[in-house]
Parts: structure tokens; sequence; C-alpha cells
């Protein structure tokens, strides 16, 4: 690479931060929020739909979302998630991240009011339909992992360039804690306009049929945030890596990032280098395996082993805490009532633990590194889960219900300060600018790989093994997860052709 050609780069790494980074945070960032609300929010409402479409005539107990089909619905967002960032990781290398960007969005937006509007009374069309729709936003909200990462870590100067990925990645936290009050404000108005008795008193007027209304409107309220920052996405100019890296057009690239950043940058002719022999090598050659084989390994198996853990705890925290006892029986409430506790218990873990980690890591992350705070929360992360298992039935007694509860948000905060952010960050940094996007892609499909073991597989061990070996499992994953992060290079503070050796190729050449 001529000299020339890196001074944009250069420039890029050596910004001062300044409004525009802030600007791109938040519009990347609202891409996760949504993502993050969109995922969680159907473990708010299941219950609910349990109650609709499967309550038998003259049963003891609410009707609840047989294993198979509550199943489908909490992973098949997933199942679709992980093809979306397979294809639209690879397409942002090929066709650019901005492009591509605005793609995913509206396919989030449109999915997101689809889910809220599928048809039918029976249940099997109403489920049927529900999944359709939550596989093909789970496909847009895919393409946000690595094109949001990727965008991002190109835009950001070396110094704080991890604090800007983890501050994107963080806006997940307020998608959930959103959901959770959002769940709250809907359930509390029904609430207060309906006032019906707990199913134990009158089965069937416990559930009231504009009960049908509260979990469609909680699933549609995610297409407002994506919509509003729509046009903000369709602003971004491309990034200059990839234009003066992968488009090879170093002028544009000086041209546009002049146009959004206040950086010195002198107009210099185009220049297209040809490519040196042995240095353009694709993600199947025995070059890539040489130098970056065992790194996405590590960011593929850490991010794998994570979110078998991280949307299990998630995804399954309802059934969790009605196990402890912290959420009343099904039968001592009404269906309504039910949504509002299980919203309650969802606000108060993400605002007490969730988000704060999220934050924490944002604050850390170029202070003391990404491999140190990856492995500090996966340790923390077993070795809270193996004190939850190990003395679980003195957690079930009513005495102990805030200690198990601490304990359990404890793992949130250690998996968001920890290596929920930084199985993000990294991918991000780490590969080289023309296969950047397409490995962040990989990594983020084997953690959605991880979610799909974890929704799937926490369901059925719950059922089958019961709810202590299932943390048991859990707490031998996180610990698996902290072997597998040695295999993960540390990146803070270097420039991303430095870490990625894009440097060494061109000098070589």
């Amino acid at each position: 690479m001529a000299k020339e050609q890196l001074e944009v780069l250069n420039a890029l790494d050596a910004a001062k931060t300044q409004w525009y980074h802030f600007t791109a945070i938040v519009i990347a960032g609202m891409g996760f929020f949504t993502d993050a609300y969109d995922l969680f929010c159907i473990s708010l409402v299941t219950k609910l739909l349990g109650r609709l479409y499967y309550t038998e005539p003259g049963s003891p107990t609410p009707g609840t979302l047989p294993s198979n089909v509550s199943a489908a619905v909490n992973g098949v967002a997933f199942c679709g998630t992980l093809a979306g960032q397979i294809f639209f990781g690879w397409l942002g290398d090929k066709m650019g991240r901005k492009r591509v960007y605005g793609m995913t969005l509206m396919l989030m937006v449109l999915c997101s009011i689809a889910s809220g509007l599928s048809f039918g009374k029976e249940a099997n069309g109403v489920m049927a339909t529900l999944c359709f729709f939550r596989f093909w936003l789970g496909f847009g909200i895919g393409g946000d992992y690595p094109l949001s990462a990727t965008i991002m870590s190109e835009y950001a100067n070396k110094k704080t360039r991890g604090a800007f990925i983890a501050a994107v990645f963080a806006m997940q936290g307020f998608g959930i804690l959103t959901g959770g009050m959002v769940a709250i404000v809907v359930s509390s108005a029904f609430k207060a306009r309906y006032p019906v008795p707990a199913y134990e008193v009158d089965p069937g007027l416990s559930t009231i049929p504009q009960a049908d209304y509260v979990w469609r409107m909680i699933l549609m309220f995610g297409a407002l945030p994506a919509a509003l920052t729509y046009y903000w996405r369709m602003k971004m100019p491309e990034t200059a890596r990839y234009t003066a890296l992968v488009a090879k057009n170093a002028k544009q690239a000086a041209a546009d990032m002049s146009k959004v950043l206040q950086v010195d940058l002198e107009a210099e002719p185009e220049k297209v280098q040809p490519k040196a022999q042995g240095n353009d090598f694709g993600l199947f050659s025995k070059q890539f395996v040489r130098r970056h084989g065992l790194h996405l390994l590590g960011t593929t198996s850490t991010w794998f082993l994570l979110d078998i853990a991280f949307y299990s705890q998630n995804l399954f925290q309802k059934d969790v805490f009605t196990a402890i006892g912290w959420i009343p029986k099904a039968k001592t409430m009404n269906a309504i009532e039910e949504l509002y506790r299980i919203g309650r218990a969802q606000t108060l873990i993400a605002l007490c633990s969730t988000v704060p980690g999220y934050w924490f890591t944002v604050a850390l992350i170029d202070k003391i590194g990404r491999f140190a705070i990856q492995l500090m929360g996966f340790f923390f992360m077993t070795v809270f889960m193996f004190a939850l298992a190990i003395p679980y039935h003195h957690w079930t007694s009513p005495d102990n219900r805030i200690g198990f509860v601490i304990i359990y948000s404890l793992t949130f905060f250690f998996a968001n300060f920890g290596p929920n952010a930084t199985t993000f960050v990294v991918p991000a940094e780490i590969f080289p600018a023309r296969l950047r996007s397409t490995c962040h892609g990989i990594s983020a499909a084997a953690g959605k790989a991880g979610a799909m073991v974890g929704a799937f597989g926490f369901l059925y061990a719950a059922d089958g093994i019961g709810v202590r070996k299932t943390l048991i499992i859990l707490g031998v994953i996180n610990f698996l997860g902290c072997v597998f992060t040695l295999l993960v290079p540390e990146s803070k503070g270097r420039s991303l052709e430095e870490i990625s050796g894009e440097n060494e190729e061109e000098n070589a050449a």
C-alpha cells in the first residue's frame, strides 16, 4: 500500500474523539437496541400466548405453550439471525458496509410489524405465522451484528475504539430494559381497564379476549426505534478503510472522511495499487489458516459457549423465578397480572445488573483490555453458576430467594462486563479489512448456534433433568469459555492494520 493511501487511515487512528463518533454510536446502537428488544420481548409474552391459545376448559392450571411450540417461538429468530449474520457479513465485504446497512434495518422494521399482525384465530395458524415472521426478523437482526461492529471499528480512533464498539453493543441492555418497561406499561393499562379475577377464582374470565392485543402491541413496538434511525443510516458515508483497502480508492476515502470528521487530509490523487501476489488470500486459503485460523477458532468458540449460557438465562429467567417462588404460581393470577409480574422481574434484573455490566465494559475496555475482561467475566460466571447450582435446594426456600436473585443477577452482570461485550468487539478488530465483516459474521453465527442450543436445550434439560443439573452444565460451559479465551489476541491500543497484519503484508510486497 502506498504511503499516501495510509494517510487517511493514520488520520482516522489519530483523530480526536468528536461529535460524529457519538452520532455513529447512536445510529449503529439503535439497531442493537431493536435487536435486543425483538429477541428478548418474546420471552415476556410466551406465558400469555399459552393462556390465550392453549388453555384447556376445566383444567386446574392455565394453558402453557407445548414444549415444541415454545422452543420454536423462542428459537426461530435465532435460526434467522444465524443465517443473516453469515449472509450479510459476506455481503458487507463484497458490496460495502453502507450499501447493505439499510437493507437489514428495513427488514427488521417490516418483520417487527408483521410479527404483531400474525393472523388467524386458531393456535396453529397464529404460531405458524408468528414463527415465519420472526425467522425473517432474525435474518435482518443477524445482518446488524457484523455490519454495526465493522462500521464502528473502522470509524473509530485506536485509543477509544474498544469503548465505541462496546457502546454500540451496550444499547442491547437498553433494548432488554425497554422490553420489560413496555410490558409493564401495556399490562398496567389493560389491568386498570379490565379488572378480572385470578385463574383459580374464574378460569374463563381470567384471560380477557382483549389480551390478544397486548402481546401484539409489545412485539410491534420494536419497529419504532429502527424506523427512526433509517434516514441517518442512509446518510452515513462508506467507511474509509473499506474504500481505501478493499475498493482501493484513497481519494474517495479521504473525501468521505473529511465530510464527517474534523481531520486534516490533503486531496490526494486516486491511487489503486496492484495487489501483491500472495497477499490477497481468501477465507479458505492456507495463508488465512496460518495467520488467523486460531484467532477465528477463538472468537467462534468463545461466542458459542457464552451464548449457550447467556441466552438460556435470559429467555428462561421467568421459569427460574417461578421455580424459586419469586413470581407467584400462574393459577393465582390473571393473564395480564402474570405478564406484569414477568415484565417487572425482567426490568429489575436489567436495571440492576444487565445495563450496568455493559457500561462497565465501555468504561474499562481500553484501560484493562479485552482479554482480561473476557477471562474475568467467564471466571465469575462459572463461580456464580456453581454457587447457585450446588446448594440449589437451599435457594428455593422462601427465606433465601433474595440471595438467589442477587447471585443470579451477578451472573448477568459479569456476562455483560465480560464476554458478552468482548466477543462482539474483538472479531471487528483482528481480521483484515477485506474479510472483517465475513469473519465477524461467522463468529456471531457461532454465537447464535450457541443461543439455539441454549433456547432449545435449556427447555428440555430443565424439564428432563431439572434446573439444578442444568445450572451445573452451564457452569461447566462457562469454564470452557475461560479455556478458549486463551486463543484470542489482545487488540487494545493498536491500529486495525497492525492487529490484522495488513501492514506487514504490504511491506512484504
